[in-house]
């Protein structure tokens, strides 16, 4: 069935102040998959890029995992050239995403299908690009080193690449650092309260509500050698 046929709720989220803001709007679609809902993180990876939206006039920007596709959406608001993407597998979500577009009348965002850790057409195809964005991609233990392979491939392209990405905390036991380590990547943690995003209120949202919260930005790591 396609997202045309469900029933959708239509949600709101304005970033910034009165004097220059950024109101963007996203279909949720009523079904059971992960990426036809805003999720907590979403909302707090979309304020980081608001705040930074200086830096992404003209940037190359590509959103992994994007489902509902606010973080994308508001980077392209914020004048970047947008990418987004989801899993083929579930083209209900590559739908939204172009929903979503449509939405807020962005004719000029690419939506494509890129499977996690496999090498697809799709991904050995991809431009290069600047920024990856991933809100809560990291849901799914079994998903982590082909989220972590994936980034590290598109880095390869354009070494200056950045992935900034939000995650949820579920568990004190689950750790990435490992796999950055094997892939060659270095990660900095964000402090909320750095871009104002400490607040279980965002955006005019209840979201991210009391849930835990991390902002990352990662890079390829530099060699001593080099």
């Amino acid at each position: 069935m396609s997202c045309s046929k469900r029933q959708k709720i239509e949600k709101f989220f304005k970033f910034g102040s009165n004097s220059e803001n950024c109101t963007v709007c996203i279909p949720e679609v009523l079904d059971g998959n992960y990426g036809m809902y805003v999720w907590p993180c979403s909302p707090v990876l979309a304020q980081y890029i608001w705040y930074q939206r200086s830096q992404l006039k003209g940037k190359t920007v590509l959103e992994i995992g994007a489902g509902t596709s606010l973080p994308g959406i508001v980077a392209a608001k914020c004048g970047a050239t947008v990418i987004l993407s989801d899993s083929s597998d579930y083209p209900q979500c590559l739908e939204n995403c172009a929903a979503t577009c449509d939405s807020n009348n962005l004719s000029n965002i690419t939506v494509i299908g890129i499977k996690w850790g496999q090498f697809t057409p799709e991904l050995l195809n991809l431009q290069p690009v600047d920024i990856i964005l991933g809100s809560d991609c990291f849901f799914e233990t079994k998903d982590f080193e082909d989220i972590i392979v994936t980034v590290a491939f598109i880095m390869e392209k354009r070494p200056s690449t950045e992935f900034w990405c939000t995650y949820q905390e579920r568990s004190s036991s689950r750790s990435i650092e490992y796999l950055l380590l094997k892939w060659g990547l270095e990660c900095t943690e964000i402090g909320l309260e750095t871009f104002e995003a400490d607040s279980p209120t965002l955006a005019e949202s209840t979201l991210p509500g009391n849930h835990t919260i991390h902002m990352y930005i990662m890079k390829k790591k530099i060699s001593s050698d080099s």
